[in-house]
C-alpha cells in the first residue's frame, strides 16, 4: 500500500485529494507543514507527497513554489479536487446559537458572504481540520467551524449547512511529487521554472518559441528571486511531454535564450473540460 504525505491533519482537504486520486489503496501520511511534506519525500518515508499549488478561487499557496524550486523531484501527476465547504458545530447546536466562526483564512475567505449573510465573525485559524479538531476538545455552543464534510464525521461534529463556499467554482489544484520521472500519457502537461535575461523583449521572445511550436501555455506566474530584488522568475506550464521531439526542441531553445531553467516535470494532467461541478 502506497505511503503519501499530505499537508494538515486527518479531515483535511488534501487528505480528501489524496483518497480521490488513489482509492482505498493508500496510506494518507499527515504532515505539520509543507517542509515536513517534502522532508519525508527526501528521506523516503513516503513514496509520494500531494502539494497544493493554486485554488481557482484564491490563487496561488504561498511557499509552493519556492520549495519546488528548491528541491529535485519530480512531478508526478496532477490532481484537481473540487473543494466543498460545511459549516460544523458540536452536536445539538443550532445555527441560532453561533456567533463565532473559525478556520483557515483561505477558506473564510471563500465562503465570506455566506459569513457576511448570517452576520458570523470570521475568525483565522491555522487550519480547516485543526479548527474541526479543537472545537471537538474544547466545546463551545457560539463557535463554528468551516471544515471538511470528512473532518465533521472524524471529530463528531454535526453540519449545520453544507456547501457554502460562495463560488461552485471552487478548485484546488495539487501535484503529487515523487523521484522517478513518469512515462507519457494520452494528456500531459510540463512544468518548468526559467530567469530571462536582463535585456529587452527577453521574456516575449522566450514565450515566442512556443507559439512557433504550437504549444499551448495553461499557466504563466512570476515570482520573486530570493538573494536577486527585482529579477523574477518564472513558473510556466504547458500542453505537452518533455519526450515528445517539438518539447525537446523548445526546451534546448530556452537553455539558450535564459540565464537558468529547470524542468519540474511532464505528467500526466486532467483536461479542463473533465473537471465537472
Amino acid at each position: 500500500m502506497r505511503k503519501v504525505a499530505y499537508q494538515g491533519i486527518p479531515g483535511a482537504n488534501s487528505e480528501i485529494a489524496v483518497r480521490q486520486h488513489f482509492g482505498d489503496e493508500v496510506e494518507p501520511w499527515p504532515c505539520q507543514d509543507f517542509n515536513c511534506l517534502f522532508d519525508a519525500l527526501l528521506t523516503n518515508a513516503v513514496d509520494y507527497s500531494l502539494l497544493p499549488v493554486e485554488n481557482a478561487f484564491s490563487g496561488s499557496v504561498n511557499g509552493a513554489y519556492e520549495l519546488l524550486l528548491d528541491h529535485d523531484l519530480r512531478i508526478q501527476a496532477e490532481v484537481i479536487l473540487h473543494v466543498r465547504h460545511a459549516l460544523l458545530a458540536n452536536r445539538g447546536v443550532t445555527l441560532k446559537s453561533v456567533k463565532q466562526v473559525r478556520s483557515h483564512p483561505q477558506a473564510l475567505m471563500q465562503c465570506e458572504r455566506y459569513l457576511k449573510r448570517n452576520k458570523l465573525e470570521a475568525v483565522g485559524w491555522y487550519d480547516t481540520a485543526g479548527a474541526a479538531q479543537d472545537l471537538a476538545r474544547n466545546p463551545d455552543h457560539a463557535v463554528g467551524v468551516i471544515a471538511s464534510a470528512l473532518a465533521g464525521e472524524l471529530y463528531e461534529l454535526d453540519s449545520l449547512a453544507n456547501e457554502i463556499e460562495d463560488e461552485q467554482f471552487n478548485y484546488t489544484r495539487f501535484l503529487l511529487l515523487g523521484h522517478d520521472d513518469p512515462a507519457p500519457s494520452d494528456y500531459n502537461k510540463t512544468s518548468i521554472v526559467f530567469a530571462t535575461r536582463n535585456r529587452p523583449a527577453a521574456l516575449y521572445h522566450c514565450l515566442g518559441e512556443f507559439a512557433k511550436r504550437d504549444l499551448n501555455l495553461t499557466k504563466l506566474e512570476s515570482r520573486p528571486r530570493r538573494n536577486r530584488p527585482w529579477e523574477p522568475l518564472f513558473y510556466l506550464d504547458f500542453e505537452g511531454h518533455w519526450q515528445e521531439p517539438r518539447c525537446q526542441e523548445l526546451l534546448t531553445q530556452l537553455l539558450q535564450l535564459t540565464s537558468f531553467v529547470k524542468m519540474l516535470g511532464s505528467y500526466p494532467a486532467v483536461r479542463s473540460g473533465a473537471v465537472g461541478m
